[in-house]
């Protein structure tokens, strides 16, 4: 299991905190969940298979560059209207 990442971003007044984690080999899913006011107002679960070209892996370079790239497609959604 890799560590997350954790972004705090405005957007029209208002504060979020977006949140990417790796769930482990034994749940293959990373998942981002943005809170507002501490609670979770969209979550987005995706597979290992949709993001990792071979599958699940134990290659922790290839985890965390999914997690890099799922926490900034969140922020960018989120940043230019389309996730809310």
């Amino acid at each position: 299991m890799e560590k997350g990442f954790n972004s705090d971003v405005a957007w029209l007044g208002t504060q979020y905190h977006v949140q990417t984690e790796d769930w482990g080999l034994t749940n293959p899913f990373l998942v981002s969940r943005v809170f507002q006011n501490g609670a979770v107002v969209k979550s987005i679960k995706t597979g290992y298979e949709e993001v990792l070209p071979n599958g699940p892996t134990t290659e922790s370079k290839a985890i965390r560059l999914a997690m890099k790239i799922q926490h900034q497609q969140i922020l960018d959604l989120l940043l230019s209207g389309k996730l809310l």
